[in-house]
């Protein structure tokens, strides 16, 4: 990733303010300005953000530098060339290799607001979602799609070897299914939609859940919830579709802004408000408009990035 100076400065500049304590409202208000008002400064906020959280596994040099400067200026530097050095660098490169870095060294990725189709080796088709990324192992001994961040909506074809999904909860597995996984920061969400899957997690030493077609399950790495009836929404997103039942308007908003960059948020006073009917992700300003024609709502654009949606007057 590339950026410019000014924008690697200020994004260190802002990730230095926080590790010295909590912002004020003046300058939580002040960041949140900066990060929205262009989308280098979301790519670099992000960027900045995961070199900072994984620079201690790094063997390098600048790793170094920038843990252990003995002054914030030396670290600021260090962090900012980091920063600008982006993922065509050696140290980038280090990282890759380590799986520091997974969204980046990942062998099929999709940026935020885009959808993608792979067909794999086997003849299985795996659909990545918006922000996504996964890495493929496929051998005579194995078919191992491990999921690193998103959702995917994987159709398997029949093979010698079981067909599994490894996420950072546990190991999916199964030999033709098709299901939906979709990886959150403490769970893992299962949607089954055709077959069945095992679900085994990380820290569990007991018999695996075998889910069954037309069923999700959340897991954690010990254990799952009650099996229930897939959602509504569940793998519509491979459709380019969000499809609501009876949604909370924040709810809905917090799957839209999934497709957006940027800051998408729910005035308190409408969040309760239930929405229904099926969307076109493609097009989420249009969605954005809809929404002030069915509900008694107003859609508050102060930039591209900060989007309001409150009550009507």
């Amino acid at each position: 990733m590339n950026v410019s100076t000014q924008v690697a400065e200020q994004a260190v500049h802002w990730l230095m303010e926080m590790q010295q304590g909590a912002l004020n409202p003046r300058q939580q208000a002040a960041w949140q300005h900066w990060l929205n008002a262009h989308s280098d400064h979301q790519r670099a906020w992000d960027h900045m953000q995961r070199v900072n959280q994984r620079l201690r596994g790094m063997p390098s040099g600048l790793a170094h530098a920038a843990l252990n400067a003995p002054t914030s200026t030396s670290r600021r530097k260090a962090l900012k060339l980091l920063l600008i050095l982006g993922a065509g660098s050696a140290a980038a490169w280090s990282l890759r290799q380590q799986h520091l870095l997974p969204p980046l060294s990942a062998d099929y990725r999709s940026p935020v607001g885009q959808r993608r189709k792979v067909q794999l080796a086997d003849g299985s088709q795996l659909q990545l979602n918006t922000g996504s990324a996964v890495d493929v192992h496929f051998d005579g001994q194995q078919r191992l799609v491990r999921l690193l961040q998103g959702e995917i909506l994987l159709t398997g074809a029949a093979g010698n070897a079981p067909l599994q999904v490894l996420t950072g909860q546990g190991l999916l597995t199964s030999q033709a299914a098709r299901l939906n996984v979709r990886q959150f920061s403490d769970h893992t969400q299962l949607a089954v939609l055709g077959g069945r899957v095992d679900v085994m997690p990380n820290i569990y030493s007991g018999l695996p859940l075998t889910v069954l077609a037309s069923h999700q399950v959340n897991v954690t790495r010990k254990g799952w919830d009650t099996p229930r009836p897939t959602d509504t929404n569940s793998g519509a997103w491979a459709d380019g579709m969000l499809v609501a039942a009876h949604m909370r308007l924040e709810d809905f908003l917090g799957e839209l802004g999934r497709y957006r960059r940027g800051q998408l948020n729910c005035d308190p006073q409408v969040a309760d408000l239930l929405i229904s009917g099926s969307y076109p992700l493609d097009d989420s300003e249009r969605i954005l408009d809809l929404l002030e024609v069915s509900l008694p709502v107003k859609v508050r654009r102060f930039t591209r990035y900060w989007v309001t949606v409150q009550a009507s007057a």
